[in-house]
């Protein structure tokens, strides 16, 4: 009878056998999935004071988070007990407990749930808590390095008050390697109040103070709402106090230039304020999106909001906004990411169509409005660098026979089209953009209104008129054709032959007929009705790449409002051509009634208003 074979076991494979990592080891590796940089555990921190009811809440850094952390809070506080508990890693008294008795992870109310923020901290940094409740005794807790201590009474705060310090100090000094990824103390600083920033908009109801090594760097009171009788004044004031926290935080600015979004469907709510068009900026710093109180960067959210822009801004501008969803706990999932700044709802594409209606609704109650921030870049471009020299006496202001030096005017622009021949009457009450008056160098319309003037740059505003004209065509039905007498074919190469040709029929929804004339052409049969004086080869041309841009996946559909844009731009009023009165006047009055005229297809301002006060600065009249 034959003997089994005998295996010898290497060292190789002694080596590769399964081993427990140390307790210590664990730790670490978890922290570093919550706490990536001093931001991380500023925000852990404020998010378990707000979910312990804090009103106020004072945070302190030094050297960007690195050598201190420190967040005091008035809310709660904790027992001994509780206080023992909170340093142990997945203890919480967040997470509830579900009908047949487990965690319940479907419905989380609170922004902490996982039990892991102090506990990460304190694996990698020598962490000190400090807590009392109203009606018990103060008592501290330390962690160094993963090490505990034991829970002593402690001198902090006085009897009946309540609330909470955390101080962090020589963050990493456990896990050194983590400290060679972090960047300077002042990008560290700037993550830090940019987290202190977010936490702040979602509860205006709270305090916040930042100091970054001494110095304040954010300092903002509680917006409180005075007790009202109706619910309608209640949420009147709640409004008022959000937008009083906005724009203390992202600037006097943003709160002139904003319109108020309000919009439910569904059990899903949307509220806040999204940026005019014209005030955009180079990159995203400016959106800011909050998910039942919980900050997020969501690419859902995120497309959303670009989705719902496309229409007004250039692909390299972005709006500013801050938006508020409300919704059923369960009807969202945040439990995606240890940092939990990711969301995954239940229904992804309701709450995209709601961001996206909601955001048009509101650009469109704009209006023709522009943001006020056109006028004071006007005028800054005007002001002179320099301080003018006169020779001799500086004429007085009141001097009857004086001549005003003014270099911001430089020569006199000639005037294209006279509108007036004789002294001008006031305008008209009611006309927002005013009456004309004249037209400069053929290009820029110069209204005069009740109290100032209007500048519009005639091809960018009736390039909006138009693109506004086309899409209600084709909401209603289509776009009107009108058949050329004589098609015309332009040459384009194979490849864009193609393209073109499969898009055909999506063509003819803008009012667009074209057919393949053989391998390296195509003739244009119809051209939209409304558009008169069509540059048909660069129409043809310019679709062509809009395509190739697409992708063969997708349709021209999904890019409508980018197709009537290129159609809008190949037809609209041209700088160079005169204008008489009456077309001009016309041309400002369906300004007045279109919604988004205040700003061209790519985002910029169709018109600059100056009030008169502004331009009596201007020549040191006040």
């Amino acid at each position: 009878m034959l003997s089994p074979p005998r295996f010898r076991v290497s060292a190789w494979n002694r080596s590769m056998k399964i081993r427990r990592l140390a307790e210590g080891t664990v730790n670490r590796i978890a922290a570093g999935e919550v706490v990536e940089r001093p931001a991380s555990a500023v925000k852990e921190l404020i998010e378990n004071a707000l979910d312990a009811g804090a009103s106020r809440i004072d945070i302190a850094t030094g050297n960007g988070g690195i050598d201190l952390i420190l967040v005091e809070d008035n809310g709660e506080g904790m027992d001994a007990e509780d206080l023992r508990l909170s340093i142990e890693r997945h203890a919480t008294s967040k997470l509830p407990l579900g009908a047949a008795g487990g965690d319940d992870l479907s419905h989380i109310g609170t922004l902490g749930f996982r039990g892991e923020a102090l506990p990460s901290i304190g694996a990698v940094a020598r962490l000190s808590i400090a807590s009392r409740t109203k009606q018990g005794e103060a008592h501290e807790i330390r962690v160094d390095g993963g090490i505990a201590g034991k829970v002593k009474p402690t001198g902090y705060l006085a009897p009946g008050q309540s609330g909470t310090r955390v101080e962090v100090r020589e963050l990493f000094f456990a896990t050194p390697a983590r400290l060679k990824f972090l960047k300077s103390a002042r990008a560290e600083d700037m993550a830090v109040l940019d987290v202190v920033k977010r936490l702040a908009m979602a509860r205006p109801d709270v305090a916040f103070t930042l100091t970054a090594d001494g110095r304040r760097a954010l300092s903002l009171e509680a917006e409180t709402d005075p007790p009202l009788a109706s619910r309608s004044e209640a949420v009147g004031h709640r409004k008022e106090s959000r937008l009083k926290r906005l724009a203390r935080v992202m600037g006097r600015e943003f709160a002139d230039n904003a319109e108020a979004v309000n919009t439910a469907r569904e059990g899903v709510a949307i509220s806040g304020y999204a940026g005019l068009p014209t005030y955009n900026r180079g990159n995203a710093q400016m959106q800011f999106l909050f998910v039942n109180g919980r900050p997020v960067r969501d690419k859902l959210l995120i497309g959303a909001v670009r989705g719902a822009y496309a229409d007004f801004l250039a692909r390299d501008r972005h709006p500013a906004l801050a938006l508020f969803l409300e919704c059923d706990p369960a009807f969202v999932d945040v439990n995606v990411h240890p940092a939990k700044t990711e969301v995954r709802f239940r229904d992804a594409a309701l709450v995209r169509g709601l961001i996206v209606s909601s955001l048009k609704l509101a650009l469109h109650e704009a209006g023709h409005r522009a943001s006020t921030t056109v006028a004071e870049q006007t005028l800054a471009a005007f002001r002179p660098q320099g301080t003018p020299h006169f020779h001799g006496r500086m004429p007085a202001m009141d001097d009857p026979g004086r001549t005003f030096y003014a270099p911001l005017l430089g020569s006199q622009p000639a005037i294209s089209a006279r509108v007036e021949e004789s002294p001008a009457e006031a305008a008209p009450p009611g006309l927002p953009l005013g009456v004309a008056r004249a037209q400069v160098h053929e290009t820029y319309i110069v209204a005069q209104t009740e109290d100032g003037i209007v500048i519009v740059d005639q091809h960018a505003a009736h390039e909006r008129l138009t693109y506004e004209r086309m899409k209600r065509q084709i909401e209603s039905g289509g776009v009107a054709r009108q058949p050329l007498l004589i098609p015309e074919v332009v040459a384009l190469d194979p490849p864009e032959v193609e393209r073109l040709s499969a898009r055909a029929d999506e063509l003819s929804e803008f009012g667009l007929v074209i057919e393949p004339f053989g391998p390296d052409a195509v003739v244009v049969r119809e051209v939209p009705a409304m558009l008169e004086g069509l540059d048909i080869k660069g129409l043809v041309r310019d679709l062509a790449d809009d395509i190739a841009e697409t992708g063969a996946a997708l349709s021209l559909k999904e890019r409508l409002e980018e197709v009537a844009a290129t159609l809008a731009c190949h037809t609209s009023v041209r700088a160079g051509r005169r204008l008489n009165a009456e077309e001009m006047n016309a041309l400002l009055r369906e300004m007045e009634s279109t919604p988004h005229s205040g700003q061209c297809n790519h985002g910029r301002p169709t018109y600059v208003e100056l009030k008169l006060a502004d331009i009596e600065k201007l020549f040191g009249r006040r």
